[in-house]
C-alpha cells in the first residue's frame, strides 16, 4: 500500500531541480569567486550557490575548493573522523532494482543471520575497536521482520552505543520500537531525487514507492531516530548535480523539522556487483571529490559519510577536506566477517585496509579517530 506523501515531497515538487542544475554551466570565474568568498565569510549558501560550486568552473578550481572544505570541516568538526562498521544481517530481497546485487531474482547465494550469529559477528568487530554499528540487510519483511530487527537491536545494545540501520522503510511504530530497543540512527538511501528515472530502477517491490522511501526519513524522525541518515547513488542518474541538489534540499529541511536530530549524507558511486549494471554516468575523481567540498560549504554541520566502495587514495584525501565518518575493514556479505564466502556482497569493496590501518592513517595525517559515538539525553 503506498504511503502518503510527506512534507519534504511538497518542497520538493516546488524546486525547479533542471533550473538549478541548469546554472552549472552557465557559471564563470566570477561566479564561483563570488560563492566561495561568501562562503569563507561564513555566509549562509543557497541552492544556486550550491549549483554555482558544483559547476565545471568549480572543477577547475577544485584545489580551492577542496581547501575551503577543509577549512569549513576543521571549524565545525575539528579533526574527530568517525570510524563505523556495517553489519549485513541479511542478503534476502523482494524488491526488484536493477542496480543492486540482492535484486529478487538474481541467482546469488542468499543468507539471513540469526540473532545468534549476528551476535558473533558483532562481537568480532567489537573486539577490532568499533563501538558504531550500521546493520544493514535486503528488503525482506518476513526474514528481517521488524520483530527481528528489535531483537537485533536489543541483544546488541549492551556492546555498541551507537546502533543505525540500512534496511527497508518502515512505519511509525516500528521506529518506537526499534528506538526503545537502542536504535540511534536510520539510513534510507533514496538513490536518486528523479521520480522518473526511480521508476525505470525499482521494478518491483516496496522500494519502488518513491513516497514513502522520501517521507521515511519523516516517520523516523518523528519516532525519536538521532541520526537520519541520506544518500544518492552517483551513476544511477545522468544529471548527478540535480540529486546532488536535491540531497542538500533534503538535508536543509530535515536539519530543520528535526532541531535535535543529526543529519549525515553519502554520495557513493556505482559499483562493480551481481547484477552487472552499469552507471550511466561515469563521475570522474575530481567532480566527486567536488560534490563533497561544495556540499560542506553549502550545509557547514553536514556529517559526510564515505564507505569503502572508494579506494584508498580517495578515501584518505577526502578525510582530510571534508568527510567526517568513515567505514572500515568493511564486509558487505551476511556473515562475512565470520564465515566470508557464506552468501552473496552487495558490492565490491575497494579499500581492503583493516580498521587498525584506516586508524593509523588518521592519526598519521594528524587526526583523531572516534570509535565511540556518544548521544547525551536532550532535556525537555
Amino acid at each position: 500500500m503506498s504511503a502518503p506523501p510527506g512534507e519534504f515531497a511538497a518542497v520538493l515538487a516546488g524546486l525547479d531541480l533542471p533550473g538549478l542544475a541548469a546554472t552549472g554551466p552557465r557559471a564563470d570565474d566570477a561566479a564561483v569567486t563570488a560563492v566561495l568568498a561568501t562562503a569563507r565569510a561564513g555566509g549562509r549558501l543557497g541552492l544556486a550557490d550550491l549549483a554555482v560550486l558544483l559547476s565545471p568552473a568549480a572543477t577547475g578550481r577544485i584545489e580551492e575548493l577542496a581547501h575551503a572544505a577543509r577549512e569549513t570541516t576543521l571549524r565545525r568538526f575539528g579533526r574527530a573522523v568517525r570510524l563505523f562498521a556495517p553489519l549485513y544481517v541479511s542478503n534476502a530481497c523482494l524488491s526488484s532494482c536493477t542496480y543492486c546485487g540482492f535484486s529478487k531474482g538474481l541467482p546469488v547465494v542468499r543468507r539471513t543471520l540469526s540473532v545468534d550469529e549476528t551476535e558473533a559477528e558483532a562481537r568480532l568487530l567489537a573486539e577490532r575497536g568499533f563501538r558504531h554499528l550500521l546493520l544493514v540487510s535486503g528488503e525482506h519483511r518476513v526474514e528481517v521482520s521488524a520483530d527481528y530487527l528489535v531483537a537485533v537491536v536489543e541483544r546488541l545494545a549492551p556492546l555498541f552505543p551507537a546502533i543505525s540501520i540500512e534496511t527497508q522503510t518502515w512505519s511509525d511504530d516500528t521506529y518506537t520500537r526499534l528506538v526503545a530497543a537502542g536504535l540511534v540512527g536510520a539510513v534510507h538511501y533514496q538513490e536518486t531525487y528523479d521520480r522518473a528515472r526511480y521508476s525505470e530502477v525499482h521494478v518491483a517491490g516496496w522500494k519502488r514507492d518513491f513516497d514513502r522511501r522520501l517521507s521515511s526519513f519523516e516517520r523516523a524522525g518523528a519516532a525519536g531516530v538521532r541520526r537520519l541518515g541520506l544518500g544518492v547513488l552517483l551513476g544511477l542518474a545522468v544529471d548527478w548535480r540535480a540529486d546532488v541538489l536535491a540531497l542538500a534540499a533534503h538535508a536543509t529541511f530535515l536539519s530543520r523539522r528535526f532541531w535535535r536530530t543529526e543529519v549525515t549524507a553519502a554520495l557513493p558511486r556505482i559499483r562493480p556487483n551481481a547484477a552487472g549494471f552499469p552507471p550511466v554516468v561515469v563521475v570522474g575523481d575530481a567532480e566527486f571529490v567536488q560534490a563533497h567540498a561544495a556540499l560542506r560549504l553549502y550545509e557547514p554541520d553536514l556529517d559526510l559519510s564515505l564507505s569503502t566502495r572508494e579506494p584508498v587514495a580517495m578515501r584518505d584525501g577526502l578525510a582530510r577536506i571534508a568527510v567526517t565518518t568513515m567505514s572500515a575493514g568493511s564486509s558487505t556479505e551476511p556473515g562475512g566477517y565470520g564465515t566470508p564466502g557464506t552468501a552473496q556482497e552487495q558490492f565490491s569493496i575497494s579499500d581492503e585496509r583493516p580498521p587498525d590501518a584506516v586508524a593509523a592513517m588518521l592519526v598519521a595525517a594528524g587526526y583523531d579517530p572516534v570509535w565511540k559515538d556518544a548521544f547525551p539525553l536532550v532535556a525537555t
